[in-house]
């Protein structure tokens, strides 16, 4: 059963990912909900074999730092051409 949660999770985050093509927003949110997934996934194999959480709190921070990024991307983005979509990242 939780296996399938996971599965539903990665499943949707992919999902969702290749149907939302119109702005970056949307993209780096489902960027981050497979990300939120892939610590689930690491978190409870840590559990399950009673490893050290360190490299989860690293990971943690990892994935904060990239979403930082993302938004300051998308706010360069909205400055430099007012809107936050993905045709406007290409130059043709």
């Amino acid at each position: 059963m939780v296996n399938f949660f996971f599965f539903f999770f990665l499943l949707m985050g992919f999902l969702s990912l290749s149907l939302v093509r119109k702005h970056i927003f949307l993209c780096l949110i489902s960027l981050e909900f497979i990300i939120i997934y892939l610590l689930m996934v690491f978190y409870f194999y840590c559990l399950l074999f009673s490893c050290s959480l360190y490299i989860y709190i690293i990971l943690l921070t990892f994935y904060v730092c990239e979403g930082v990024l993302g938004l300051s991307l998308i706010v360069l983005l909205i400055r430099c051409h007012s809107n936050d979509y993905l045709s406007s990242v290409y130059m043709w």
